[in-house]
């Protein structure tokens, strides 16, 4: 395949928008993008079946970070702004959904702590922080300061919804790292929030933070950067090893190679430990021990009438102490226009996780029935389904549990024996897609 002066490996958002931001930066660079898969994107996909239109991972992004917004204008794609209703969510507590407040009086005053539980969140302000620096499970940090009551109530399904992961294992300082650092800054969460408010007021404020989209999905965003990167992407061609010559490194295939000044892993941290085990060794072993439970969306198309919760909400998560065999459940045609057929309302159940990994590998009918009955329970839902779409993603969320911090420091002390060699993705620094285009800017200015 010859030379190039820049190979990315990995053709999702990491890699895709990475390339775009190293173009702009410099039009004429030599540079290919090298994806395993038929299509780009990753785990970014969007499908239209009969007029629902599902989202196979993520479903939007917050509009608090300017990279995803600035980049979405540049390719001349309109983010779209999800509805009042993306705003209303819900836990489930002993069976019932319980409506989470943002306001913190009408939170206070919400049935969703008992009274005690209520004053333990309060005494969070007379908890005096650790004095040493320790890497601490979110299930830990959150228990110490706020009660174990918020925790198995709220931050457990939180924790649930974002990572599909288990905060008895997560780390706080790498999932949470805001809040983490409240506790090292201002010596606790309300007294770090009461200085945040108080230093707010010394500047303008600024609006609440609104869940973004586009009107075809996400892969609005895919397909905007894949037209701008069209003569640089390569599909279909997996990447299988990786050498150091000098001042350049190969990058070898099943049927070929190509030579580059510079090398971006942007694909899972599990595909680059089996590319660089011969490299090097002590990263590949790193890697290998980032976890990466399996997930299945189970998508339901019902008429609105089936729904007797109603459907003016963005959805529920449900905490472990449930017992229940779903994680939640998004309402996604609330969230944003034209996601199902008028008269319809389109649901995406979250099935497995690092808790429930068995879950999500149910053969079909098992996993429709799975979700199906937990659905009919807690929303009151009446007859078949009219449409129904299952995606299933063997290695899903890579998982922050503890240590992950010191594997960063270790890799990064490994990288400096390879000049020109770099590592990007959800798996390193932030899962979110906002968190891959902030990361993958950061890098292009340093390359």
């Amino acid at each position: 395949m010859g030379k190039a002066e820049v190979v990315i490996v990995g053709g999702g958002i990491s890699g895709l928008s990475l390339a775009y931001f190293l173009l702009k930066r410099n039009p004429q660079l030599d540079i290919k993008i090298i994806e395993a898969e038929k299509r780009a994107g990753g785990k970014i996909v969007t499908e239209n079946v009969s007029g629902f239109l599902c989202e196979g991972g993520v479903n939007g992004f917050l509009n608090n970070k300017p990279s995803t917004i600035c980049l979405a204008k540049q390719l001349g794609i309109e983010p779209l702004k999800g509805s009042e209703d993306s705003k209303v969510r819900y836990i489930l507590i002993n069976g019932r959904l319980v409506k989470v407040f943002q306001n913190p009086v009408k939170f206070f005053l919400s049935p969703l702590l008992s009274f005690s539980g209520k004053l333990r969140m309060i005494g969070e302000y007379f908890i005096p922080p650790l004095k040493e620096e320790i890497d601490e499970t979110v299930e830990s940090f959150v228990s110490r300061r706020v009660g174990r009551e918020f925790y198995e109530k709220l931050i457990d399904a939180m924790s649930t919804g974002i990572y599909a992961g288990d905060p008895s294992r997560m780390s706080m300082k790498s999932c949470f790292p805001k809040v983490y650092y409240l506790e090292k800054k201002y010596g606790g969460l309300i007294k770090g929030l009461l200085a945040l408010k108080k230093e707010k007021k010394d500047v303008k404020a600024q609006p609440e933070a609104v869940l973004m989209s586009f009107k075809g999905g996400m892969s609005d965003l895919i397909n905007a950067l894949e037209i701008k990167l069209s003569s640089k992407i390569i599909k279909a061609k997996k990447v299988v090893n990786i050498s150091k010559n000098n001042s350049f490194y190969t990058v070898y295939f099943n049927d070929g190679q190509i030579d580059a000044e510079k090398v971006i892993f942007a694909c899972p941290a599990y595909e680059s430990a089996e590319i660089l085990k011969e490299l090097d060794r002590e990263i590949s072993d790193i890697l290998k021990t980032i976890p990466y439970p399996p997930l299945s969306v189970v998508a339901f198309g019902f008429k609105k009438q089936q729904i007797g919760f109603g459907t003016s909400l963005y959805g529920f998560l449900i905490p472990y102490r449930e017992k229940r065999k779903i994680l939640g459940t998004l309402f996604d045609s609330s969230i944003f226009p034209n996601r199902a057929p008028d008269g319809y309302v389109l649901l995406r159940s979250m099935i497995g996780g690092r808790r429930s990994p068995e879950l999500a590998m149910l053969n079909d009918e098992k996993l429709i029935d799975t979700a199906l009955t937990e659905l009919r329970d807690i929303l009151q839902i009446k007859g078949e389904p009219y449409f129904i779409k299952i995606f299933r993603w063997q290695k899903a969320i890579p998982q922050y549990e503890l240590g992950h911090e010191e594997k960063l420091m270790k890799i990064e002390q490994r990288l400096q024996k390879f000049p020109g060699l770099y590592l990007t993705g959800n798996a390193y620094r932030g899962v979110s897609v906002n968190d891959c285009i902030e990361n993958s800017l950061k890098l292009s200015e340093t390359i």
